[in-house]
């Protein structure tokens, strides 16, 4: 197994990998004291900080004027950005000690500003301003870093398998009814074959060795995480090898469409642009695809991934966003009783749907009016719990790099640049580099 040098992923060294910006505060979370009582005469102005467009900024004022209905006291100052600026601006906040009081975050970004004490400790208003009832405990979890809940998730998403109906229909193959890697392999070159026989370009699928997503599935069937609690690797590169190497099959049959092709219609991926009839991936991705499909598209299929091993918990519920709260706010109940509505209240179910993904809330569900997918991620979500285990720890800071680096290699192999061995070398070499640096 390559040498990784075992230490602790901690804030002093670990959370400035991804931005020298991040600095620590020494601000406390609040974790050991008791939450206040919320003053409803007390006037109090809040900022809130989303990503999104137009469409999502209509949808945060719906919610804060079904909010303010409610509490006319707290006054909430709105304001978005584009995903990459949306961070750009928290990092400059960051160094300057001045975020939101209340902000939308990534999942990928919750360790780094938790463990540089950037944001506030939630367990204190945890079944007091924050009702906890409508949310699962594994919900709960997803936001807990170190013994502190740094965050409430507004909605989930799951990793699955994607289909596209009409163009099973075309090639008159039937939808994927389960089974293992070598099944799923099987049947998406049942696919390509009936597409080449008819004299069109289809192809089952794409390279699920290039995403890290299907290594952690497989691997999570043995009962192991990608990284431990303390941030250490939870592989080998034995494990890396086998897993790579298990796609060399249907990339060499041609299986699965090449990589020249699709670069070619980058930024679409082969999945919207009807060249593949399945995808694995979040199950939050099937507006995105239906809408790239465009006219003549009205559904698509929606099915669990492969199995690993029978009756393995290798699927997880992963948070579409959350809501944090600064360490720094002056109005902390006030800002917990306003995370608590965007959360939880059916008037935030009513005004974003699922614009943010599938409410996590089961109050927030109530009043969201699900559109015939939503209706569908939500069932699907349902049919796949005996797969449902705990979420993995939080991602260790540079994860995304990481994350990255799996998908250039990936491309590496579908073009026949790098050995395995050679994928393996370098995967690991980057893996020291982020854990280490």
């Amino acid at each position: 197994m390559f040498n990784i040098r075992k230490r602790r992923v901690v804030a002093a060294a670990a959370a400035l990998t991804a931005s020298a910006a991040l600095v620590l505060t020494g601000c406390s979370g609040g974790g050991s004291e008791a939450a206040a009582e919320y003053d409803p005469d007390e006037k109090v102005t809040l900022n809130l900080a989303f990503w999104g467009n137009d469409v999502r900024a209509a949808m945060y004022e719906e919610a804060i004027a079904a909010f303010n209905e409610e509490y006319p006291n707290i006054t909430v100052n709105s304001s978005f950005l584009n995903f990459p600026e949306f961070w750009e601006k928290r990092q400059t906040e960051a160094a300057g000690g001045g975020l939101p009081d209340v902000m939308q975050f990534d999942y990928s970004y919750l360790r780094q500003y938790s463990e540089n004490g950037l944001l506030l400790d939630l367990s204190p208003y945890l079944g007091d301003i924050i009702d906890t009832e409508p949310l699962s405990e594994n919900i709960l979890d997803i936001g807990v870093v170190g013994d502190e809940t740094t965050g409430i998730p507004t909605s989930t998403n799951a990793w699955g398998l994607y289909t596209n109906p009409k163009l099973l229909d075309q090639l008159g193959v039937e939808e994927f009814e389960g089974g293992d890697w070598a099944d799923y392999d099987a049947w998406m070159k049942e696919i390509t074959d009936a597409a080449a026989a008819q004299g069109v370009t289809i192809w089952g699928g794409t390279d699920y060795t290039g995403r890290i997503q299907n290594f952690e599935l497989q691997q999570r069937a043995k009962g192991e995480d990608l990284f431990t609690e303390d941030g250490e690797p939870n592989f080998t590169e034995e494990d890396l090898a086998e897993f790579w190497e298990s796609g060399s099959g249907i990339r060499e049959e041609g299986t699965v469409i090449d990589q020249q092709r699709l670069e070619e219609i980058y930024p679409l991926s082969a999945f919207d642009s009807a060249l593949t009839a399945s995808e694995l991936t979040w199950d939050n991705f099937g507006a995105g695809y239906l809408g790239n499909l465009g006219e003549g598209y009205t559904e698509l299929g929606l099915v669990a991934p492969p199995v690993t091993e029978e009756g393995a918990k290798d699927l997880y519920l992963k948070p579409s966003m959350l809501h944090s709260i600064s360490a720094k706010t002056d109005h902390p109940e006030a800002a917990a009783t306003l995370v608590n509505f965007l959360v939880n209240s059916p008037e935030a179910g009513a005004a974003f749907g699922t614009n943010r993904g599938i409410p996590a809330s089961e109050t927030m569900l109530e009043g969201a009016e699900l559109d015939p997918l939503g209706e569908q991620i939500r069932e699907y979500e349902e049919s796949i719990s005996d797969r449902l285990g705990d979420a993995p720890p939080v991602p260790i800071v540079g994860y995304g790099s990481l994350e990255e680096k799996f998908r250039l290699i990936g491309q590496e192999l579908a073009y026949g640049t790098l050995t395995v061995d050679e994928a393996v070398d370098q995967f690991f070499g980057e893996l020291d580099v982020v854990l280490n640096e």
